[in-house]
């Protein structure tokens, strides 16, 4: 259940984040105007499942990451983020640290996938076409490979609990227009370029990632497409260790690849065919999955995760 804090209405939930809307009398309303409480909980989902275990730190992670990227990026494309202070004009306490204040936005209805690696649903769809959203990739590639230069490879937005469902370039410029299809497309493979070489320079692979925008909706960048949500985290991106990557197979990863090889051995006794719910995570897999987030966290930044 999303916790209750003053000032702010519980609105909507996701898979990992809760979404508030000012009370219409809230200092934050008054200072910011029409803007959403961006709350990161703890809680982890693979396969379309949200997981009945939490994960301590990981909202954490994904906030701070987050905020770290946005400055990364500031001169590259605008974000929806007001602020992440504490305060009663700002995030409330009992969230500090794991929440941000943000514009509120037009969401586009578009996963903004870049892709520099070939694996995961685009391995799969190359190894029955060739292609990946209809773009062809050169024969001889394998699971891992380093492709030649990223590649936009859009997905449909799925409702909670359904699966994002890769789409052709096409599909998406029918879908919102092509000036603003060239655009998104535009805005991710420079956010995606950049952040790869941040990434390699700290001796961490970039592999893929998933990014979304929308419109801003009212304030100075009315109109302006902006970053949402998270950017370049352990649950948005695939992160591998440089200094171990060879394709041919599965590569380590500082992602959620972990609890995703557990519940599908037979170790977690889960059939992910069947209809039923994947089980608990066993401490050490959580531990273990946590440990991965935070040393995302500080190879990234340089830090460790504030307390």
């Amino acid at each position: 259940m999303p916790q209750v804090l003053p000032g702010w209405m519980h609105t909507y939930s996701g898979k990992v984040r809760d979404l508030y809307l000012p009370e219409p009398e809230s200092p934050v309303a008054a200072r910011h105007g029409d803007v959403v409480l961006v709350v990161a909980s703890d809680r982890i989902s693979a396969f379309d499942y949200v997981l009945p275990t939490l994960i301590p730190d990981k909202g954490r992670v994904l906030s701070q990451l987050t905020l770290w990227w946005f400055d990364q990026l500031d001169d590259l494309v605008g974000h929806h983020l007001v602020t992440a202070d504490a305060g009663p004009e700002g995030v409330p306490d009992a969230v500090a640290g794991r929440a941000m204040v943000c514009r509120r936005l037009e969401m586009f209805p578009v996963e903004c996938v870049a892709r520099g690696y070939l694996t995961g649903s685009g391995l799969a769809e190359y190894r029955q076409t060739g292609q990946v959203c209809g773009i062809a990739l050169p024969d001889g590639l394998t699971d891992g490979s380093r492709l030649p230069e990223a590649i936009f490879t859009p997905a449909t937005k799925a409702p909670l609990g359904e699966h994002d469902e890769n789409v052709s370039y096409d599909a998406i410029a029918a879908t919102v227009g092509a000036d603003d299809a060239a655009r998104l497309r535009d805005l991710t493979l420079m956010a995606y370029s950049r952040a790869e070489q941040l990434t390699r320079e700290r001796g961490i692979i970039l592999a893929d990632t998933k990014l979304e925008f929308g419109r801003a909706l009212d304030g100075s960048h009315r109109g302006e497409v902006l970053l949402g949500d998270e950017i370049f985290t352990p649950d948005s991106s695939r992160f591998w260790p440089a200094d171990t990557w060879a394709p041919g197979g599965a590569q380590p990863s500082f992602d959620k690849q972990y609890v995703r090889d557990w519940l599908t051995s037979p170790a977690s006794g889960w059939d992910r065919g069947s209809e039923t719910s994947p089980p608990p995570l066993p401490d050490d897999v959580v531990q273990r999955t946590r440990e991965r987030y935070l040393e995302a966290f500080r190879r990234l930044t340089g830090a460790d995760l504030p307390v």
